[in-house]
């Protein structure tokens, strides 16, 4: 593996190629649970996962530091162990927009492949998700 190819995927800048994103129906579930029990402060977590036969694969939320409030989220993704499988981010919104905010759009295009926002009312119907770039992209639930 090339130098950049490894620092990439170390420092999850990498921009690896997926045609699918699978997403573990206990991660969703419990994306719509902590975003219902932080209600009205934002919450916001790593999505941790990997790239299979070009499938992108979510299995798990990783959590750091974060400030939080009704008007956003700071995460100390400096914080993160260099061995964390993370592919993106999730977080919540308050209120029924889950569009990407132009600090969403900054986060999304330095930290991973795949974003999630949940937004009111906090279920399957309210997660939308963004490339890195701010992109809609489709995924599944399994």
């Amino acid at each position: 593996m090339k130098l950049d190819n490894l620092l990439g995927k170390i420092l999850g800048t990498s921009k690896s190629h997926f045609d699918e994103v699978q997403i573990d129906k206990e991660v969703t579930d419990e994306i719509m649970n902590i975003a219902k029990e932080s209600y009205p402060n934002e919450f916001m977590a790593l999505l941790e996962g990997k790239i299979s036969d070009k499938i992108l694969k979510i299995t798990g939320l990783i959590f750091l530091p974060v400030d939080t409030s009704q008007e956003g989220a700071v995460m100390q993704v400096f914080m993160q162990p260099l061995t964390t499988n993370s592919v993106g981010s999730v977080h919540s919104h308050p209120g029924f927009n889950a569009s990407p905010s132009d600090a969403d759009l900054t986060f999304f295009s330095k930290k991973g492949l795949f974003h999630m926002i949940i937004a009111e009312p906090y279920n399957m119907e309210s997660i939308r998700a963004y490339d890195s770039y701010g992109n809609i992209v489709d995924f599944k639930t399994i």
